[in-house]
């Protein structure tokens, strides 16, 4: 099993001293990846529901640091050399896919093909207006803007002709590291998510949910595999990890998860020590 640790970029860790610590310190103990998120900016007053959290709203108010989630995992790239860097998620349907195709590229290369792209089709209505993006499209963008970055990541230039994007045969380079592109990870925890990781991704990670929720949407997935001949094994699970117990790995091992992921140990350099050495004596060091 591989864990990874999620909000890599948020709150605390937009100081540069401490995301390094915490790169570090995760890398040392094992740790298979970092996972940022993203809001390029948050409406204040907001009225969307946020759906990772009771009562609505994002953790920390609307003034919490979040930094690109990209431009962290290239500093971390340098300062690292095993762990994985991943967007968890990266709102898909708020960007131009070429320059998310030439972003993951130059971090695949740049970290020696360490690179994941997580996407989600995004829930706060406010920052699609604010930027312009038509919120009611933003599933079909996200599935045309999937083929296009595939596309740009191809050896040769091509073509492209979609609803929302189109472009003549160009040259995108470099390309990434990974045989077949940076794998892409649907995120979403609904059963179109699911159908969605099952159609197009290389990953699946809902992001909240219980056990049997999980058991629920991974029959979706394998449902839909089924329908469209899609051997489900060739898509990596990911869940979010309920507690630090041998037993819920073993659980959520057998459910066909190969990732759990969950909050960082702490948030300065004594808390992130003191996290990892619990979470060491309670998980790592018993599995």
């Amino acid at each position: 099993m591989k864990f990874g640790f999620l909000f890599a970029n948020a709150g605390p860790f937009a100081d540069p001293a401490t995301l390094a610590y915490f790169a570090q310190s995760a890398e040392a103990v094992g740790i298979e990846s970092l996972w940022t998120v993203e809001h390029v900016f948050v409406p204040l007053g907001y009225e969307s529901e946020y759906p990772y959290a009771k009562g609505g709203k994002m953790p920390g108010g609307e003034t919490t640091p979040i930094p690109d989630p990209l431009l962290p995992l290239a500093y971390v790239a340098a300062l690292t050399k095993s762990i994985r860097l991943a967007t968890g998620v990266m709102i898909l349907p708020q960007r131009h896919p070429a320059y998310v195709a030439k972003e993951l590229a130059t971090l695949d290369v740049l970290s020696g093909g360490r690179a994941i792209l997580g996407i989600g089709v995004g829930w706060l209505r406010e920052e699609f207006e604010a930027l312009g993006v038509p919120f009611d499209t933003r599933a079909a963008r996200t599935r045309e803007a999937v083929a296009a970055i595939r596309s740009l990541w191809r050896g040769e230039p091509e073509a492209f002709e979609g609803e929302f994007f189109r472009w003549g045969a160009v040259a995108s380079y470099p390309k990434p590291v990974q045989r077949g592109g940076v794998p892409i990870v649907i995120g979403g925890h609904t059963e179109i998510a699911a159908k969605r990781a099952a159609r197009y991704g290389d990953g699946f990670f809902p992001g909240r949910g219980k056990e049997q929720d999980f058991v629920h949407l991974l029959g979706v997935l394998r449902a839909e595999c089924e329908k469209i001949g899609r051997d489900p094994a060739a898509i990596e699970i990911t869940l979010p990890l309920p507690a630090r117990d041998p037993a819920a790995v073993a659980r959520y091992r057998e459910l066909g998860a190969s990732r759990l992921v969950m909050g960082p140990p702490g948030f300065d350099r004594a808390s992130i020590d003191a996290g990892i050495a619990k979470l060491r004596s309670e998980l790592l060091d018993r599995l």
